[in-house]
Order: C-alpha cells, then structure tokens, then sequence
C-alpha cells in the first residue's frame, strides 16, 4: 500500500528554507501533518493511511516539518523560533492557494494544527490524533524526556521507552541536533482559545495513549468534538487501520 503515485514539491518556510511536501491523490484537499521524530512517509503513507483516504476521495498534502524527513534540517538555533511549525504551514496554506480544506495532524501534528487554528487557519473539519488537552496547553510536559533521549543516545537499556523512542528515531533517520531545536519552537494554546474553535473536529486517539493528556477531555472542551478511540498507545496507534478508518468516517459522514 505504499505504491501510490506521490507527487514531491518544496515550498518556501517562513525564512526561505525548503519545506518538502508530498502530495497524492484526487479530491478534497486533506492536509494532514505527521508527529514529532516522524515523517510524512512513516505517518502517512506506511501503514495504508494515505490509501485509504485517496480512495475515500481526497487529495492528501502531506508536508515534512523542519527538522524532519526531505525537509530543512538546519543546526542553527536561530531557525527554530517560537511557533516556527505554524509559520511553516500557514505558508503552505497561502503558497499552495488552499482555500476549502480539511487540516489534521498526529501528535506534533495535532498540536501545530490547533496552532493554526489559533492563528486563524479556515479549515472545513479537523482531525486531532494521538492528543490529548494537557499536550495542547502544556506543551513541553513531555520536553524533558526527549531532551533525555536525544542527549543520551546509546545509553538506553534495551525494552525500555527511551530505547523503543531511540528505534523509531533511527527508522525515521532522524537528526538530533534538529529535533532538539523543535523543542523550542512550542507554543501553549490556552483552553479557552481550543473551547473557541468552531469546526466540527475529530479527537482521534490510541485506547492505552494518555502520552498527551485525556483525548476525551479535549474532545468535551472543544463546541463540536467527537471522540474515536482506536487500539493502540501513542506509538502504535498510528499503525492501525482502525486510524484511517476513524478518519475516513469523520470527513464522509
């Protein structure tokens, strides 16, 4: 399932920098944003994400973020501002002419698309997976465990999560001197500003993930969430067809 005719375009980061940009299907526009030491290839297309929603009837736009897959991956801490990820991708918004569109993310995904929305994106539906509320209003909960793994590669005990988030870092070929930069680039989205977001938004999230916080919570806050559980926990979910699957059903019902 990972045959698909896939379209590659670079366009331009908020400083210029190539921003990579895989594209594949026929239809609605779906911009769909993957997690944190991933890609869009890993995220997406991988596991049958991207074929299932092509035959659904979309158009899938999947950047690499900064830092990661075919994107820019500079040293430089100077390229990794505050809400960075969001600049980024309000410039794919505008660069590509994007007008009506769905928008999604896992994970970091998520996150950078409630900053988008927070920023003033226009998306028609949502989709926020493998997050919960305290990933969107906390953002750097999590900071130091990465900040751990990626200073203290190699020095894992094998089985144990550091060393299964080492694996996947080198599945992704992953640049640790980038991603430590990411960090940096977070932003909190207070609660009250997700209460305000007015499309209908799909809360979609592993049964055994809390990684981010309560996904049920962050559903009940927003005005139109609507919570889907599928099997799994924060690094397994996503290979799940049931995540595809929840997917399809939100933007066709």
């Amino acid at each position: 399932m990972t045959d698909l005719p896939i379209e590659r375009r670079d366009i331009a980061g908020f400083d210029g920098l190539p921003i990579a940009v895989h594209m594949v299907g026929q239809g609605r526009d779906l911009v769909l944003i993957h997690g944190y030491f991933s890609n869009a290839w890993t995220n997406w297309i991988r596991y049958g994400h991207a074929a299932r929603l092509v035959e659904a009837g979309f158009r899938l736009i999947l950047p690499d973020l900064r830092g990661h897959g075919d994107s820019a991956k500079p040293h430089d801490a100077a390229a990794y501002p505050a809400d960075a990820l969001t600049d980024d991708n309000l410039g794919l918004i505008e660069q590509l002419g994007l007008s009506d569109y769905d928008l999604g993310g896992y994970s970091l995904g998520a996150r950078t698309t409630v900053r988008m929305l927070a920023r003033g994106a226009t998306p028609r539906r949502v989709i926020l997976s493998g997050m919960g509320l305290r990933g969107l209003t906390q953002t750097l909960d999590n900071g130091g465990y990465y900040t751990n793994v990626l200073t203290n590669l190699g020095s894992f005990a094998r089985g144990t999560s550091e060393w299964m988030t080492e694996a996947f870092l080198k599945t992704t070929k992953g640049d640790p001197v980038a991603l430590l930069h990411i960090l940096k680039t977070f932003v909190d989205t207070p609660a009250d500003v997700i209460a305000g977001f007015a499309q209908p938004t799909a809360v979609i999230c592993g049964a055994d993930d809390d990684s981010n916080g309560s996904a049920p919570e962050l559903a009940d806050i927003l005005r139109d969430g609507r919570y889907y559980e599928v099997p799994g926990n924060h690094m397994n979910a996503v290979t799940r067809k049931e995540l595809a699957q929840a997917m399809v059903d939100f933007l066709t019902a």
